[in-house]
């Protein structure tokens, strides 16, 4: 009886090592995802910003939507993309903790 506390705080602590590793993995492949829909789309910067933005936030869940952070540009024929999302405490959409996780990639530009 006098074990269970600490059983139920060792499940706490594992789920939200999960919380933490899954934002970690939706912002590597919403990175992904927004770089080569960036480096796919012609014209002009704006409208390749605007096709990063929009295939890197469709496949996020809504808990982390309201979080999300973008930069997505090209350099040296590289077009980039850094999603940044905050850490769920415990229950995604309920709290966040102060830190971010940032996940970058990079594809090369079509022409």
């Amino acid at each position: 009886m006098g074990v269970t506390p600490l059983i139920i705080l060792l499940c706490v602590a594992l789920w939200q090592c999960a919380l933490i590793g899954y934002t970690f993995i939706l912002a590597g492949n919403a990175a992904d995802v927004g770089a080569r829909a960036g480096a796919g789309t012609q014209g002009s910067p704006s409208a390749q910003q605007a096709a990063c933005e929009q295939a890197a936030g469709e496949d996020l869940p809504s808990a982390w939507t309201g979080e999300v952070g973008y930069a997505c540009g090209g350099e040296l024929g590289l077009y980039r993309a850094t999603i940044t999302l905050h850490v769920p405490v415990l229950m995604p959409g309920a709290l966040n903790f102060p830190f971010k996780v940032d996940g970058d990639a990079a594809s090369v530009k079509e022409s």
